[in-house]
């Protein structure tokens, strides 16, 4: 079993080298280059389309999401326990400079994103529900012909291992031991029977609420992600603007440190001893990757159910996207570790969760922090676990029809239990090869893809030109 484990450690690290970031931020250079970096010329007038319209509310045709439902639904999937997690643990491998690195991913991913949900959109198709399903198994089949359907069939697996893995086990997981964190620090000679007993309790009701969600089908998921996501978002900006603007006089040195920390991870601290640019870069990319999912695939799959008239109004809620997760959300995670000053100590060492615990209860206290941070990653968790499902469902759909759906979603619940009360090593190192595997066949159809989504954008007024 450890000849095993090593093996697939070893696989995952080697799906998730250099090679495929660059490959992920190469497709975003590209289309940026062929779309005449429209995420930045036509920045606001993106904004005054997405965020001008998140409060006009729309009625939906039967077997659609409204725009905003569609975008909650994806942005329940993605913004997550990366935002929470997953940026202190770039700041603890490459220093206050991967904060620099996972920005430029962003910027350059938005234009990739853009690009899926563009195509996710212009590819659906309605199934024998009358519900619109689309995403890159879609595209790949409708786009580049029956002749690509094995590259189709091919994300489609990786889809519904990944949401197994990565949208349910470790997100119930991390709900569990997020909550039972708040419980020892309260009671720190808690029995480890009762926290069993308590993470069992956690399973069960993460499975009820799943059921009483999954099985509504999809207007139910973006009904409920459309009031959660707010509110998750909310919460968690506002304690981290209490953590920074509690130290506003420190925000200028930040921004330098990360600034000068992206080119020379050596001259922050002696903690970052060794690091060299390159590690910063790879912290960065990688993470803030994992954090916006921008050419995973998987957000396109909500984004098309949206009730709109063209392709690239919806395309353009996927730049929206980029911008809310990592430039707002990641970076005032960010400013809240490397202001408060307690990230040094974890330079060079894996850190999560606890680094950031720290950093909100340099302000608010350890044990409030703790409880803020494990409702925020609880509403994360559960959003992403909701999401996933319809991820993993819609990838089943596309191999078996409706009623391998259904399996699908019996089996997906099932495992919420399960991942409530097991160690999550191995199933998350197999959920992580899953996505960058998912990754492959999906960027490989944007890229060739490309001059559609460069027509139906010059087709749009006042976005291309």
């Amino acid at each position: 079993m450890k000849n095993i484990t090593e093996l697939i450690n070893q696989f995952d690290s080697l799906v998730w080298g250099i090679p495929m970031l660059v490959l992920l931020l190469g497709t975003g250079v590209f289309l940026s280059i062929r779309l005449r970096f429209m995420q930045f010329r036509k920045f606001g007038f993106i904004m005054k389309k997405t965020v001008g319209q998140l409060f006009s509310h729309k009625e939906n045709q039967e077997g659609s999401l409204t725009p905003v439902q569609a975008l909650s639904t994806a942005l329940a999937g993605t913004v997550g326990t990366g935002n929470i997690a997953g940026v202190a643990g770039a700041i603890a491998l490459g220093g206050p400079g991967a904060i620099f690195w996972m920005w430029i991913a962003a910027l350059f991913g938005m234009c990739t994103k853009y690009s899926e949900i563009l195509l996710a959109v212009h590819f659906r198709k309605k199934n024998t529900s009358g519900d619109f399903v689309g995403g890159p198994m879609y595209y790949i089949q409708n786009g580049l012909g029956p002749k690509w359907h094995w590259l189709a069939v091919l994300f489609c697996i990786f889809g519904s291992i990944a949401a197994i893995g990565t949208g349910n086990m470790t997100q119930i997981n991390t709900i569990a031991t997020s909550i039972g964190a708040v419980f020892t620090s309260f009671h720190p000679d808690m029995p480890q029977g009762d926290l069993q007993a308590l993470y069992m309790v956690i399973g069960i009701v993460g499975a009820v609420l799943t059921i009483l969600v999954l099985f509504g089908g999809m207007q139910r998921i973006g009904n409920v992600t459309e009031r959660l996501v707010p509110v998750m978002a909310l919460v968690y900006i506002v304690a981290a603007l209490v953590v920074v603007f509690g130290n506003v006089g420190q925000i200028g040195g930040v921004f330098a440190q990360i600034f000068k920390g992206a080119f020379d991870p050596e001259a922050i601290s002696g903690g970052l001893a060794g690091v060299a640019v390159q590690q910063a870069v790879k912290a960065g990319f990688g993470r803030g990757i994992f954090s916006n999912e921008a050419g995973l695939g998987t957000a396109p799959i909500a984004h098309a159910a949206a009730d709109v008239d063209h392709p690239v109004q919806q395309g353009m809620y996927g730049v929206f996207e980029v911008f809310a997760d990592t430039i707002v959300i990641c970076t005032l995670t960010a400013l809240a570790i490397l202001i408060s000053g307690q990230a040094e100590p974890f330079y060079g060492q894996t850190a999560g969760t606890d680094l950031t615990i720290l950093a909100f209860g340099s302000m608010l206290g350890t044990k409030i922090a703790s409880i803020v941070i494990a409702v925020c990653i609880a509403m994360f968790a559960y959003s992403t676990l909701l999401s996933w499902s319809l991820y993993g469902s819609r990838c089943f759909e596309f191999m078996f029809g409706t009623t391998g759906a259904k399996v699908y979603q019996a089996i997906y619940v099932i495992f919420v239990v399960v991942g409530a009360n097991v160690k999550l090593g191995l199933a998350w190192t197999i959920a992580d090869a899953s996505n960058a595997l998912m990754a492959f066949p999906n960027l490989i159809a944007i890229l060739l893809l490309s001059p559609v989504v460069v027509k139906l954008t010059k087709e749009y007024k006042g976005l291309y030109h």
